[in-house]
């Protein structure tokens, strides 16, 4: 500790340890501010280098916090980083083309090392190619390591080379749950030099999720690869102090009702408020009636409203979870004793914190919900489910009258559309929460027994997120109710929320194109094209109801009035009949959640099955690439950088490359789900030798930055203006006036030297926190992207790939503006020597084809200096670099 921190911090004395800490007591008008701004003051308090530059940072935290505004940029320093394996192979395949930047540049490589605890779970990969059968999880896995050894093999490498790498194998459990389950501390300790510092655990991760384990007090939220490398690097993330918003919490959740459909209100109800980019926690006297996992599902939820994290304070709750969880009574004396020296302790009846504004929720008037057809936070509720199905049909032009035949098991049916493809209790979401997955079991359960069946069109997924909640259901004695239902277990992954689902039945797929079909997952992500290509409308929704429209078949049907079928008497048998109490939920939950649960469940969790502690690696400097390899290639983005930045230049005669509407995710943008076969990326995987069986998905072969950029902007759903309604990856090159895919278009551009440019509407990035969305751009010569308004990570992103952010003034739009995607485009030089870009608002000169010309102002997003210092250097990633040389 050097002399300026110990001025700084204290003495906590817990079950006769003394640990260093820095009180954020000491600073005038902290017992105020909201809890996630406690955790950035301590967090300033400890990592400032100088008691000055603590009590600048402290001072700008406590204006803004005080006066519920957005303020300064803060240096933010995280305990940790949470990956998957989707974000995680290019993570490390950056810091191994990082480590021979280095050497080149007359560095050592072994400097390109994380710097604080990087946990990796492999939880992505697997796919539900079988399902509703015995030996689905065994066949799934199989096929599994048989598609991924290249990446798997990579990933030991990395593990064994790089220091402060943890990593799970394939078959432990969603990165999410398992972060909550076993590598949240809530409370940190590092020692050094014989003296123990403690304090708060925080978390950034690639994916939009990481923000489950503020359920559980930890401060967590998701940023794009490229930002959590530079953080894992020790380099600070910097950030505005955040506007603050305060959700009141009175009364309890109804009978019957789950923390899925509490979930599904915050994101309807945030979502219409309008907080993005704002902090929001959760305070009030109903707080104490949520359960720590019914917190983490809520938390879980948070990108789908577009708030950077759902904050939940420690209190009794939190500690009972971490003790029947395995943290020892040591850990848990820390927790209590750090939680309340910091006023991080949730006291139900104090007054509300300093908040930008009060949202008062109820929670004794949420009802069973639902959220569709194609976005989280479209909620219905579900008495009203059907008569929402049939407004999304009218609106969508579609004849309930049609009917298609599908022939399963020799069998024929006629289905119309809301046919269900796809019923997937999956994600963590939901698994996180005991008490939904007993629900689920317990209706499956009685279904069975009155001897209903799934309909035989409906491919039925279950995904545990750990080993933990297969042994609930197991020692519920649930398991055989679900495998009788069709829901047997086809892998510990996130599945079915990703598209992973696999391939629906041949003859759903056939009648794909005559009806739309739909889905029911308890999941948190509903977007076009996600969950399955054949899939037209999807539905959120709690595990219980996913086994209910399992039932049915189709989401054209009132559970309020109409039976399931009939039990073996022949008498009807009605949803209701077969819903569990609460009370009957809890003696389960009572009876089978003990520590020994967690215990078992975590047992051989880092170790692997045997297929992968067979893969052999030697830990090395640097990764020997394989030229052969389809999945990890050696990535260009460091190709003919020098130790000093050269000048940025300017945009000018730019042409379009997508013309977009609002509402675009980056699922739209990155590389997602399967690859079609008629794409560019399925064309240089045949040209390299690989059958149709083997492509793999997109997420699969982020570590090749070949097929990335091929499937940049080829989701099947993406409508781009320019492409004369053919959706896909499909756009009008400029150069020849014909439609040609993104990819060939981008190559033609590229060997003309021509610059590219992206036209979006409002929320441009919404989704998950994808770095492809930014680097599938970037490597396709993208240089801008001007939008309405951007989703908070995907604009970092943006930055830290170098593609300047333009946002159009308030009341404008590429539509207002004229604007066709026909016009070369040139953009006033923007200066960024001094951090923040000068102007701030740019011209803009858009010249269409007869000449006529267009000038606009636009504002350049990149909003704070060390942003501006990023963009100076080409990116995040060189700047990083040049200041490890």
């Amino acid at each position: 500790m050097t002399q300026e921190q110990s001025t700084r911090s204290d003495r906590l004395v817990v079950g006769g340890e003394t640990y260093t800490y820095f009180p954020v007591s000491s600073v005038e008008g902290s017992e105020k501010l909201p809890f996630s701004l406690t955790v950035l003051l301590e967090n300033a308090l400890r990592c400032s280098a100088t008691d000055e530059e603590a009590r600048e940072a402290a001072a700008r935290i406590i204006e803004a916090g005080l006066a519920g505004e957005v303020g300064e940029e803060l240096s933010y320093s995280p305990a940790r980083v949470l990956l998957q394996d989707f974000t995680g192979v290019p993570v490390f395949v950056d810091f191994a083309v990082m480590r021979e930047a280095m050497a080149s540049l007359g560095g050592d490589p072994a400097k390109v090392n994380p710097q604080i605890p990087c946990d990796l779970v492999i939880d992505h990969s697997v796919i539900a190619d079988e399902a509703g059968c015995t030996g689905a999880l065994q066949k799934n896995m199989e096929l599994e390591f048989e598609r991924n050894n290249e990446r798997y093999t990579f990933l030991k490498w990395a593990q064994s080379s790089f220091e402060n790498v943890r990593i799970v194998p394939p078959g432990g459990g969603i990165c999410h749950q398992i972060n909550v389950e076993e590598f949240s501390q809530v409370a940190m300790v590092r020692e050094a030099e014989g003296e123990k510092t403690v304090y708060f655990d925080t978390v950034v991760g690639t994916d939009s999720h990481t923000t489950t384990a503020n359920g559980i007090g930890v401060l967590s939220w998701g940023v794009g690869g490229i930002e959590a490398e530079a953080a894992a690097l020790g380099q600070p993330i910097t950030t505005l102090v955040p506007r603050v918003v305060g959700i009141k919490l009175t009364g309890a959740l109804s009978e019957g009702v789950s923390a899925m459909d509490l979930a599904l209100v915050f994101a309807n109800m945030l979502r219409a408020r309008g907080v993005v980019g704002s902090f929001v926690e959760c305070f009030g006297p109903g707080l104490e009636s949520l359960s720590a996992t019914q917190r983490a599902c809520v938390a879980n939820m948070t990108p789908e409203y577009g708030c950077t994290c759902t904050l939940f304070p420690v209190d009794r709750q939190t500690l009972d979870y971490l003790r029947v969880t395995g943290r020892s009574d040591e850990q848990i004396a820390l927790i209590e004793t750090y939680a309340k020296a910091q006023g991080f302790w949730n006291d139900p009846s104090a007054e509300p914190r300093a908040y930008a504004e009060v949202i008062e929720l109820d929670l004794s008037s949420v009802k069973r919900n639902l959220a569709g057809p194609s976005r989280p936070h479209d909620l219905i509720v579900a008495a009203d489910a059907q008569e929402a199905f049939y407004s999304v049909c009218a609106d969508r032009g579609l004849s309930l009258d049609k009917r298609v035949e599908v022939e399963v098991l020799g069998e024929r049916f006629g289905l119309s559309h809301g046919a269900l493809a796809i019923a997937a209790v999956t994600s963590c979401t939901t698994a996180t929460d005991p008490a939904m997955m007993i629900a689920s079991g317990l209706i499956a359960k009685r279904a069975a027994e009155a001897g209903l069946a799934a309909k035989p069109w409906v491919k039925c997924v279950l995904a545990p997120g750990s080993k933990a909640t297969e042994l609930l259901l197991e020692r519920a004695g649930l398991i055989d109710g679900l495998q009788k239902l069709g829901f047997y277990n086809c892998g510990f992954g996130c599945m079915s929320c990703i598209g992973n689902s696999g391939p629906i039945l041949s003859s759903m797929h056939d009648v794909a194109g005559e009806i739309e079909l739909a889905s029911v997952l308890s999941g948190n992500r509903n977007f076009e094209g996600r969950i399955s290509p054949d899939v037209s409308q999807n539905y959120l929704a709690a595990p219980a109801m996913v086994i209910a429209y399992a039932l049915v078949g189709t989401i054209d049907f009132d559970f309020e009035n109409d039976p399931l079928g009939t039990d073996g008497n022949g008498d009807k048998v009605f949803l209701a009949d077969i819903w569990p109490s609460d009370a009957e939920i809890a003696r389960e939950l009572e009876a089978c959640v003990t520590r020994d649960l967690y215990d078992e469940g975590r047992e051989d969790l880092m170790d692997g099955d045997a297929r992968w502690q067979a893969l052999s690696v030697d830990p090395s400097a640097t990764f020997s690439w394989d030229d052969a390899s389809t999945y990890v290639r050696r990535a260009p983005y460091f190709d003919g950088m020098g130790v000093e930045p050269a000048a940025v230049e300017p945009i000018v005669g730019a042409r379009v490359l997508e013309s977009l509407g609002d509402f675009i995710t980056t699922d739209h943008i990155s590389p997602a789900g399967s690859i079609a076969s008629d794409s560019p990326a399925a064309a240089y995987l045949r040209e390299r030798g690989v059958p149709e069986e083997l492509f793999n998905t997109y997420g699969s072969r982020r570590g090749n930055h070949e097929v990335m950029m091929r499937g940049t902007f080829a989701n099947v759903k993406l409508q781009n203006k320019l492409a004369e309604g053919r959706r896909g990856h499909w756009t009008r090159d400029q150069l020849t006036g014909e439609l040609a895919s993104v990819f060939d278009a981008a190559m033609d551009y590229e060997a003309n030297e021509v610059p590219l440019v992206v036209l979006a509407g409002k929320m441009y990035g919404s989704g998950s926190s994808r770095d492809w969305a930014a680097k599938g751009p970037m490597l396709l010569g993208v240089r801008a992207a001007f939008a309405e308004s951007f989703e908070r990570i995907h604009r970092s992103n943006l930055i830290g790939m170098g593609i300047l952010p333009l946002q159009f003034m308030e009341g404008e739009n590429a539509e207002t503006l004229g604007l066709d995607g026909s016009e070369a485009i040139s953009i006033e030089p923007v200066d960024f020597s001094g951090g923040l870009p000068k102007p701030a608002t740019v011209t803009v000169t858009a010249v269409k084809p007869d000449g006529t010309e267009t000038a606009f102002q636009a504002i350049v997003r990149v909003d704070t200096p060390t942003e501006g210092r990023y963009f100076e250097q080409g990116g995040i990633l060189p700047y990083v670099l040049r200041t490890l040389v």
